[in-house]
């Protein structure tokens, strides 16, 4: 988890789309579906266009979460991920 983290932080897609998995189903970290989808919904917007099966599949695992949100959770989820920025 921690390097995922860090790479996440730094807007790496892949590490993003993996801490969300992660966050999902509660593997190394207590399950929070706000948080998979936070971090879903940034991988899914910082694939490059080239990485279009990553693209995809981190915007379907998005909203796979986000149907599963109450509309506040929606709400928080797609706030933090507005107002995330990649850490240096």
């Amino acid at each position: 988890v921690k390097w995922y983290r860090l790479a996440a932080d730094q807007g790496d897609p892949d590490a993003q789309s993996s801490l969300a998995f992660m966050y999902y189903s509660g593997r190394g970290v207590p399950q929070d579906h706000v948080q998979a989808y936070k971090w879903y919904a940034l991988a899914a917007s910082r694939y490059p266009p080239a990485e279009k099966e990553g693209r995809e599949d981190a915007a379907r695992n998005r909203d796979l979460v986000g149907s599963r949100l109450t509309p506040a959770q929606l709400a928080e989820a797609q706030k933090q991920s507005r107002e995330w920025t990649p850490r240096q």
